[in-house]
């Protein structure tokens, strides 16, 4: 029997990791790879995106709901640089991800040759932690096992570049001799133990706390039940980083919500009063939204020692796991007696509640793009996974969104990339194919890669035991988020030529694809609209004509933020009046609740 070739070899490599998808794009620097999935019959499968950045973030997105590696393959030279975004997304959001590239034949490299690209420099920093290419086949187990592990303890990309007459050459494994590196499957991760005299001194000042604030983030999703005890020990509100949406339910009466330009009220109030911050695996990186330094006494968790000690002057630094150092903080808390602090914030978390859907409920022509998302929060079916896209979309994600203990989310946190929402849900829909997916794009987010991926969503779709992937698309002909963006931060007005965008019928598209489509035009059709998705037979195009002037107001306005706008509108930006009215309606409701305008 002929030996197997390297990449047939690979492939088989991958099986043993348990492997089961590859997010790709073929190109002739992979040829030999792309004939061996064929040998192979299609294992792992081979899932064509419409452009190597969206393989990438479908890896991400995949990596992110299943805490499993996710694998992206490209050619060389424009493949490979095309994968760099979604990499960097893993890399800043901590998702273990390997890409897998193509790259010359040994024998052309160094001679300008097509396609030839310094592919070691190009990943030097996207893929700090690993990057290696393969020159002799007996060097391949190594680099791909090793890549595997190290994105998965230190979460994040790594990748391993094949130059394409390598993938064609017949594996012989590295032989017992001197400069042979042999290597071996699986990895067992340690639970990492807290130290216990920083256990026994943070339960100390957790203790004497009579005002305690939690900040969790997604490194705290494994440790519900712990964060649960504790917050019920120390009587303590919980505030949640974008990416710890989903580590708590919402429903909670002590959870406060999302934090930051994008957060809540509840959130944002709960941190100004503070006497102690415990934070658990989260790297929130915005201070000014955080106890002023010296106002509250602090602990932090996380199991990554680079990230720890950031952010605040914490005294405490604790290196472990969540839920185990969280295991080992209980015994030594005392459950405190006086509540008013737990139930001063829990009746503030139900009025904001109540003033978000007030919000939701204002009048907008055609449609409030917040009330788009408060009657989905109504009907979140079971075990859904939900994700926005960089943008307006987060806002109303992060603030209109009641998540249960089993719903999903997620959204491109710090590197806050645009077009990851439909990616991300298919990557999604792979992991989960019995679970129904929800995203959430802008106009421009879809126009920029989201329409593509439509037609993946068309090719794959029947392969999935639920088909609800239901794509809701905020149709407002404009850049929304930057176009707030230079009114409040620039006192700029809206630059017509750089924020509008051209009308798209994107149910129209959808419809072309044998897809369910809704166009959505009027504030009564929003909650049926979703009716209607949630109980197609296909995938499902929202198409929601959407207000822009309706102003994603932060929890804490500055001053200097209201005079920007305020310039902006005096400086004759196109919706200056619309933007006053809108912006009335939907303040009042925080004065007024309930009182829908």
């Amino acid at each position: 029997m002929a030996s197997p070739t390297v990449a047939e070899y690979l492939l088989d490599r991958l099986r043993q990791w348990g492997v089961d998808k590859v997010f790709a794009y073929p190109g002739d620097g992979i040829n030999a790879l792309v004939a061996a999935f064929g040998q192979a019959g299609n294992e792992p499968k081979f899932i064509q995106s419409r452009h190597e950045e969206m393989s990438a973030l479908q890896a991400v997105g995949y990596a992110k709901f299943t805490e499993n590696v996710g694998v992206c393959m490209a050619t060389s030279g424009p493949g490979a640089i095309h994968l760099l975004n979604g990499l960097y997304d893993a890399k800043l959001d901590h998702a273990p991800v390997v890409a897998i590239v193509g790259q010359a034949a040994r024998t052309a490299m160094g001679g300008s040759f097509q396609q030839e690209v310094d592919l070691q420099s190009l990943f030097k920093d996207v893929a700090s932690d690993y990057v290696q290419t393969v020159t002799v086949p007996e060097q391949l187990p190594n680099v791909l096992d090793r890549a595997i592990r190290i994105a998965v303890t230190r979460r994040g990309p790594t990748a391993v570049i094949i130059p394409s007459d390598v993938q064609e050459l017949a594996y012989t494994p590295p032989t017992h001799a001197l400069k042979m590196v042999p290597s071996s499957l699986g990895i067992r991760p340690p639970s990492t133990q807290p130290d216990m005299e920083a256990i026994r001194g943070a339960a100390d000042l957790l203790n004497q706390g009579k005002k305690v604030a939690m900040l969790i983030g997604h490194g705290a999703r494994g440790a519900s039940a712990e964060v649960r005890e504790v917050a019920d020990l120390l009587g303590a509100g919980v505030a949640k980083a974008l990416l710890g949406k989903d580590s708590l339910p919402d429903d909670l009466p002590y959870v406060t919500g999302s934090i930051g330009l994008l957060g809540t009220r509840p959130s944002y109030e709960m941190m100004l009063d503070c006497d102690t911050l415990l934070t658990v695996g989260s790297s929130f990186p915005y201070p000014q939204f955080m106890p002023e330094a010296g106002q509250a006494r602090g602990v932090q968790i996380d199991i990554d020692p680079a990230m720890i000690g950031l952010r605040y002057p914490y005294e405490f630094n604790i290196v472990g796991d969540s839920a185990a150092t969280l295991r080992a903080l209980i015994p030594h808390l005392r459950r405190k007696d006086d509540r008013s602090w737990r139930e001063d914030l829990e009746g503030k978390i139900s009025k904001w509640w109540e003033t978000m859907r007030s919000e939701a409920m204002v009048e907008a022509a055609p449609v409030n793009p917040m009330r788009l998302f408060a009657e989905l929060s109504d009907r979140l079916p079971a075990n859904a996974i939900v994700t926005a896209d960089s943008g307006s979309s987060a806002n109303w994600y992060a603030r209109q969104l009641k998540f249960g203990s089993d719903t999903r989310g997620s959204i491109s946190g710090t590197l806050a990339t645009m077009g990851c929402a439909v990616p991300y849900a298919i990557g999604a829909k792979f992991a989960y194919p019995d679970h129904p997916v929800i995203a959430f794009a802008g106009d421009g987010a879809m126009q920029m890669n989201g329409l593509a991926e439509l037609i993946t969503v068309r090719r794959y779709w029947q392969e999935w035991s639920d088909p609800r992937l239901i794509v809701a698309v905020l149709h407002n002909n404009d850049l929304n988020h930057v176009t707030w963006e230079l009114r409040a931060m620039g006192g700029a007005p809206a630059f017509t030529e750089s924020q509008s965008l051209p009308d798209v019928d994107y149910a129209a598209f959808a419809a072309s694809l044998g897809l369910e489509s809704i166009t959505v035009t009027t504030p009564d059709g929003v909650g049926a609209a979703w009716e209607k998705a949630l109980s197609a037979d296909r995938p499902t195009v929202l198409d929601v004509h959407t207000n822009p002037d309706i102003p994603p107001i932060p929890p804490h306005t500055t001053l200097e933020q209201a005079l920007n706008t305020a310039k902006a509108l005096a400086k004759g930006d196109d919706s200056t009046w619309d933007i006053i009215k809108a912006t009335v309606k939907t303040k009042a409701q925080e004065i007024l609740p309930g009182k829908e305008q």
